[in-house]
Parts: C-alpha cells; structure tokens; sequence
C-alpha cells in the first residue's frame, strides 16, 4: 500500500488532487474486499476433505435383539448387543423399526451406522444411573469424567446415526433442565479442578453432580455422518463433536428450548459441513467452540475449516456464534445461504469471548444470508462477555468478511466491542443491506472496518478502513 501511495503522490503534477483522493480511497478499500473471494476460494479445498463414511449393506435389527417399541420396555441392552454385533461383523446398519424404544446411553463402535426408521421414536431416560458409569467427556469446554452423553462414541471411526426418525431426550423443567438452577457448586468445581491442571480421569463428576449430559457426542472420532433425523429436548448441547475430523451434519432438524440448548456445537474440531438443518433452540444455533481458559489451552485444538450452508435458523441466542469457549481458537469459519427470523433470536453472526478465555479467532465468512428479524444487532462481536476484561489472556478477532447480508429488522446492524489494546481488526461488509435498525452501531475498539455500498435504513455507506 505504501508504494502505491507513493507512486500516485509523485503522479500528482499530471493528475488531478481529487483524483489521487479517490486512488487512494479505492486502494484502501479493495485490499480487504479482495479477501472477500479470496477467502471463498478455500472452501471447494475444504469440501473435498469431507467425505461421509459408507457401510456394508447388511441390518442388525434392534428387534432381533430384544428391544419391544411399546415406549415402556428398557431397550438399553437391545441397542448395545445390536451395535457389538455390527461391529464385529465389520459393519452395517442398526435398525430401529417404527415404533417408541427407551433407552439409556447409547455408545456407538466403528463401522457402524444407526439408522432411525420413519416413525421410530428412540425415547431417553431421564433416570441420571441411566447414564453412567461416568466417561471422559467435555463439560462446558474443560475435559471431566462425566455422566455419558445420551448418544456417544469415543475414538471410533466411520460412524453414523441417520433416518427420518425421533431422537427425543425428553428433557424438561421436570428433569434435566431443572439442573441449571442448582449446578453452579459443581461447575464451579470442573472449572476450578481445570485451572490446577488435575488429571482429567481424577475429574469426576457424575453421580449426585449436576453438569449435563449432551445429546449426541464423538469424542475424538473421525469420519462422522449426522443426518436426516429430528433432534429434540437435549438435557444441555444436542450435537456436540468433540476434537473430531471429516463431520457432516446433513438435514437434520433440532428442537429445543431448554437452557443451555444449543442446535450444533462442533468444538476443536477440523473440517466439518453443517447443511440443510434446521435450529429452534433455547441458545444458540450454532456455535463453535475450542475448550475453556487454562483447560482449553491445555488441549490447545482449534476448530478449524467448517462450512455451514443452506441452513434455517428460528429461535436462539445467536444464528452463527464462535464462543464462548473458544480459548484454542477458531478459524477459517463459512456461512452462506442460509435464513435467520425470529423476534426470540438475538443474532445473526456473533462472536463472544474475554480476557480470560482468551484465544484467536480469524477468517470468518459469510455471505448470501437473509435475516427478517432479530432481537438485538446483526452482527455482535464482544470481548466482555462473561468473566469481561479481568484476565491475562487478550483475546484476537481478524477478518471477519460479510457480502450480500440483509436484514429486515434489528437493534443494531453492527454492535462491535473490543479492547484498545487488541482491536477488532479488519471488519469487512460489501454489498449488505439493513432495514428498519432502530439504534447506531456500536465500534468500540475496532481497527479497518471496511464498508462499500453497505446500506443501513436506505442510506449508502462506504468506508475505507
């Protein structure tokens, strides 16, 4: 940039001063724009690394092993002798036929694919022993011995759960979701055991504890398919993989709204496609993690290279979220064609951390988004969320590029805030329109926001950094 000024400078007896302005104006701001296409150019690389796992064309049915549909029959032994012999016969598919099968946790094996039949019900206990004893797990982003999630699968590969039934965790204010008013003393332990470093196997929790099981978890697997089924009334996360390689997430549908029920939480995990679902949740719809404060930077595993397209985002705290426990990172993050509306969801795109997780965050795209309504600002980006400015740990957010964004309502188009020390660097919008935005942008602590032919209640702007 430096010769290009200058080579204009030294022009500036042929051309005219207002020209030279204008030069310099548009140099500034394609340089970043440039990134816009740049940055989209990775994901054909990305998708070619993300190749769902295939299975011998042979069905264990759960039937044949003891499971009754009569929605009262415990059918935990069913699925795991379904699934062992899978296993051991070198793969296929467990079949649940229609019908409503309860059951504990479920622990899937390698080459192994459960498939949900159309009108099965696959109902969880909501008995906590049905979910033990403990296993090595993630709570909240520190590693514990916890109790099992309801679905779970730990350094296995090739492994599936697909169908066009019910995953249903039958979680509610009865139950699980009754936790959260109680659990703070237990996680303030976890989090307590994580800043000292103890060994995660001696982290035990789990009977007469409190922290959540997720719905659905593979801890450390790879090759990973998630589809077509209806996720419902998780006890906390519904879908949450854990430090897993070559995972899609395909046209599934997640509802619930309890606390803490986020739709999708990939969480130190590389490449991942998240496409064609559908999120009402009682948190966020997305959210992309990587471990918390000292534990996270233990395991030190970013998440990295996820691309999330041709989504449907209703209720939620936020549609694509990074945070907040993204202390080991995040980058390189696509969104695109996707649809966000709701009054009950707050954000579109936000990213959340502090100085206490810490961690970097860069390269986020997204692009081709429409939004009708969300309740607070379009994009939000704040370094004070939680425990705030109180830590040694100066988090870093760069390039975040948005193109072809619209909304129809918000508080806020943008609501930046970050810290004089550590700026928000290299915010890019082009060509995205926001309507009816009640309040002004919040920038604080923001360095080369970028904005050409950004519309906000019908009023064009263009800013070179």
């Amino acid at each position: 940039m430096n010769q290009v000024k200058s080579k204009i400078v030294t022009s500036a007896t042929v051309v005219p001063r207002m020209v030279v302005s204008a030069l310099f104006c548009l140099c500034l701001i394609l340089g970043p724009i440039s990134q816009v296409n740049a940055g989209w150019e990775q994901v054909h690389e990305i998708l070619s690394r993300i190749d769902p796992p295939e299975f011998p064309s042979r069905d264990f049915k759960i039937t044949d092993y003891g499971a009754v549909g009569d929605g009262e029959t415990d059918c935990t032994e069913a699925f795991e002798k379904a699934i062992s012999a899978a296993n051991k016969a070198g793969g296929g598919r467990v079949l649940v036929p229609a019908g409503s099968f309860l059951t504990g946790s479920i622990h899937l094996k390698s080459n192994v694919n459960l498939h949900i039949s159309k009108g099965a019900v696959v109902r969880f206990s909501v008995d906590p022993g049905s979910y033990l004893p403990v296993v090595y797990t993630r709570f909240e982003g520190v590693e514990c011995m916890n109790y099992s999630p309801l679905i779970y699968a730990y350094e296995q590969k090739n492994i599936a759960i697909t169908g066009k039934g019910t995953l249903d965790g039958q979680a509610s204010d009865e139950n699980w979701w009754q936790w959260k008013k109680t659990q703070g003393d237990d996680v303030k332990a976890l989090r307590d055991q994580g800043e000292a470093g103890v060994p995660v196997r001696l982290r035990v929790h789990g009977g007469g504890k409190k922290l959540r099981p997720n719905m659905i978890q593979p801890y450390k697997c790879t090759d990973v398919l998630i589809e077509g089924v209806t996720i419902r009334n998780s006890p906390m996360w519904h879908i949450h993989p854990v430090l897993s390689t070559n995972v899609t997430v395909r046209k599934v549908r997640v509802v619930g709204h309890g606390p803490n029920n986020d739709g999708c939480n990939p969480e130190s995990c590389k490449d991942v496609l998240i496409e064609g679902c559908y999120f009402d949740t009682g948190d966020d719809c997305i959210a992309i993690k990587s471990g918390r404060n000292n534990d996270g930077r233990r395991v030190n595993a970013a998440s990295e290279n996820i691309v999330i397209r041709n989504c449907e985002m209703k209720d939620g705290h936020g549609g694509v979220v990074i945070g907040s426990e993204m202390t080991g990172g995040a980058r390189n993050i696509f969104a695109e064609d996707c649809t966000m509306d709701s009054p009950n969801l707050d954000r579109a795109l936000r990213i959340k951390t502090n100085s206490v997780r810490g961690g970097t965050v860069e390269n986020v795209y997204m692009r081709n988004v429409e939004i009708g309504q969300v309740a607070e600002a379009v994009v939000k980006i704040n370094f004070h969320y939680g425990e705030g400015d109180t830590g040694n740990y100066t988090p870093t957010v760069r390039n975040i590029i948005l193109e072809n964004v619209s909304s129809r309502k918000s508080k806020y188009a943008l609501s930046i805030n970050g810290y004089d020390r550590s700026p928000i660097t290299n915010v890019v919008l082009k060509d995205c329109t926001f309507s009816n935005v009640e309040k002004p942008d919040v920038l604080v602590g923001v360095e080369n926001l970028v904005l050409k032919n950004v519309k906000i209640n019908g009023n064009v702007l263009n800013k070179a950094g």
